[in-house]
């Protein structure tokens, strides 16, 4: 079985990574979870996959966001 491997660039910040799709476990996305609101969020603003560090990032300045100024 062959892995796929391929060298994209943030659409946020522009950093090249490598994704992972043929091998999910190692790909750099793996193990960031995500909430419903919080893929929407990115789903509708960007159009390919983040980088790390901007999914470690935008999860939890989403969450903060939203106890910030949706619940007061």
């Amino acid at each position: 079985m062959m892995c796929q491997h391929e060298t994209k660039k943030c659409p946020r910040c522009q950093q090249a990574f490598e994704c992972k799709p043929g091998n999910i476990t190692l790909c750099q996305c793996y193990g960031i979870v995500l909430t419903e609101e919080q893929r929407a969020f990115m789903e509708q603003r960007y159009q390919d996959c983040l980088c790390r560090d901007c999914l470690q990032y935008l999860s939890v300045e989403l969450h903060y966001f939203k106890e910030r100024y949706l619940f007061r």
